[in-house]
Parts: C-alpha cells; structure tokens; sequence
C-alpha cells in the first residue's frame, strides 16, 4: 500500500470513527434533559399517549368528614386519566382526547375531545353519568374565542398571548432555568436503557433520572422556591416574554422581592416539614433516542403526609407515563376542526343549558 494510500484510508476511518462517537455519544445527565426539552420545543409534529394511575390514596382529615373523604378516596382509587394527542406546527392544529376513568363503587369512564388552532379552542361537551346535560348539547363542541371572550368581559384582547412560538420558547428558557438550579450529582442519574423497563419499541440512546428522595426533598423545595422560581420571574420579566402575561416589570419585580424576603419564614415551615413529609419514591425517567429527543418519560410517585399538629394525613400514590411518535412525520388528524353544526358558542350553550334549568 502506498503512502498516500495508507494517509487516505487512516483518514477515512478517524472520520468513520469521529462519526460513530458523535452519534453515539451521551450528555452529562443534566444536560441530556435541558438539551432533549429544547429539541422537543423544535417538533414541527408529534403523536403522544399519557396514561396516569392513582395507585394509592387515602385522606383523613379533622376537618373533612370521614364519609366524605371515603367518597372522595374511592372514587379516585385506581383512577386513570388519558390523553391522547396530535400536534402539528404549521399551520398550528392539535387535538387532545382526555379520558377519565373511575372505578370503585362510582365506576364510570367519559372522555373530553378537545381541538385547538392558532386562534380558537373546541371542547366536545361530554356525556357525563352523575352530571347529566342535555341531549341537545351533548356531543357537541364548545367553541372558545380568546378574543370574544376578552371582548365580553371588557377586557382588551393580548395577541402575542397566542404566539405558540414565543411560547415555547418562553417554556424552554423557563425549564431551562429551573433545572440549572439543580445539583446533577444529587438529583440526575443515568439509567441504562435496558434496565429502564421501557415499552415495547422505544428505542433510547440514554435514559435519565430526575430523583427526590427523602433525604434529599428539603434541599429540593428550598431550590425550587429560594431559586428556581426567582430564575423563572427573571425569565419572564425580559421585553421578548413580558407581553405574553399582559403584566408589568414592577409587578415581576415585586413579586421577586415578595419571594427573596420570606425566604426565612419559608425555610423555618421547610424545617417542620421533615416531621411529617415521608418521600417513598419520586423519580421521572426520560428517554432520549438518537436524535436526543424526548421519546418517552415515566413518573413514580409514592409520598406520605401525617401532619402531627393538624392530625392531618394523606397517602399518595401516583404512576403515569407520556410516549412520544410519528415524530416530525405528516400528522393525522382524528377528529378534525368542527364546523357547522357541530360546533356551540358559549351564548348557544348557556341559553340551552338555562331551556332545562329547573
């Protein structure tokens, strides 16, 4: 083999080698999460699927009646909550059916489809068992007009409030902040794939956890109050965001203020909250694919509060998940923008709703 050969062909595999690397390579865990939320922000269309079970949930209380908190606990026992969406950019559509399902001696499931475009949202009026509307409405879609509304209401209508761009972006630089005020060494963990029990077809370059424990829970929310949400009014009082919120700098200003000057009062409840905060389990797991982007994420909670002074006592036990697809492909629509007459004002509804009022 010639020199230049040799040269040509040693380069060739560093380039090869570079490449694989590049693709392959894993963010530092607090970083995979910052970065996977920016690029998620990017999607010009997604498919999604949530699913949220409360495992566990028991209240007594002194100032609830125990008939009434046994209602309330059997009720959302083992309740599921859905929702199923699709999302695209351009021109802006998405649609999201919620389903509730309750089970229990009050055993019922309903779902709530609902549609929303650049400039209105629709919600499909339900039929609800223990809430019962009449047949005239129900099925129909409820239209909602932010302009109208503001109108009505002697308010004056914010566009920029519906700039989906400016939004998420806002959303990004917000979660951005949030995390950064986060040690990674206490609350990030890298979790290999193939012990992160993922579903059937969720392929994952890295797999991250966002971990609060009971030792670590006090710190956690002093973070989160002490620093986090100061990072976040600072988010949302620069020029770019501010119109969003229709509020004023003084206003972000003083409500930074309020937050920076109970910060002793607010660690001394922090202090007596160790007495009767129990944190089992709270961890969210985020898998990322090659393209980091957020493909799937995971929540397990389990947390316990038995408030010696109140008698108050509450067992909390929640897992759920949300699966990402059909990600940057041509979005399909299910239930499609309503017209005609599927669709009710908001005027329409309530004169049909008082034609049955007793």
């Amino acid at each position: 083999m010639s020199k230049k050969l040799s040269v040509l062909v040693l380069t060739m595999v560093l380039l090869l080698t570079v490449t694989l690397v590049g693709c392959s390579k894993k963010l530092e865990p607090k970083e995979a999460v910052t970065n996977g939320t920016a690029n998620a922000m990017k999607l010009t269309s997604y498919e999604s699927k949530s699913q949220f079970t409360v495992k566990d949930l028991t209240i007594t209380s002194a100032s609830v009646p125990s008939e009434q908190s046994a209602m309330v606990t059997s009720m959302l026992k083992n309740a599921d909550i859905t929702l199923d969406g699709v999302y695209q950019k351009e021109p802006l559509q998405s649609e999201m059916t919620l389903g509730i399902h309750l089970k229990g001696d009050l055993s019922t499931s309903f779902t709530i489809p609902m549609v929303m475009t650049k400039d209105k949202l629709y919600v499909k009026i339900p039929n609800i068992p223990f809430y019962p509307l009449p047949q005239e409405v129900v099925g129909k879609f409820l239209i909602i007009d932010p302009q109208e509304l503001a109108k009505q209401s002697g308010q004056e209508f914010n566009p920029a409030s519906m700039d989906q761009e400016k939004s998420q972006k806002f959303a990004n630089e917000v979660i951005a902040a949030i995390l950064g005020e986060y040690d990674q060494a206490t609350y990030f963990f890298d979790i290999d794939p193939k012990d992160a029990k993922l579903p059937q077809g969720i392929k994952a370059k890295q797999v991250v956890q966002f971990k609060v424990t009971n030792d670590n829970v006090k710190p956690a929310v002093d973070t989160f109050v002490t620093k986090a949400i100061p990072k976040a009014i600072d988010v949302m009082s620069k020029d770019e965001y501010i119109s969003l919120f229709q509020l004023k700098k003084e206003d972000l200003t003083a409500a930074k203020l309020a937050v920076e000057t109970n910060t002793s009062d607010f660690r001394k409840k922090l202090d007596e909250l160790k007495n009767y905060l129990t944190v089992k389990q709270f961890d969210i797991n985020t898998a990322l694919n090659k393209d980091d982007i957020p493909v799937y994420q995971d929540l397990n909670a389990n947390v316990e509060m038995n408030d010696p002074t109140t008698k108050d006592n509450v067992k909390l036990s929640v897992t759920g998940y949300t699966q990402y697809s059909k990600i940057n492909e041509k979005a399909t629509f299910k239930v499609g923008i309503p017209t005609g007459d599927q669709v009710l004002t908001i005027e329409q509804f309530q004169q049909k709703m008082q034609t049955v009022a007793p």
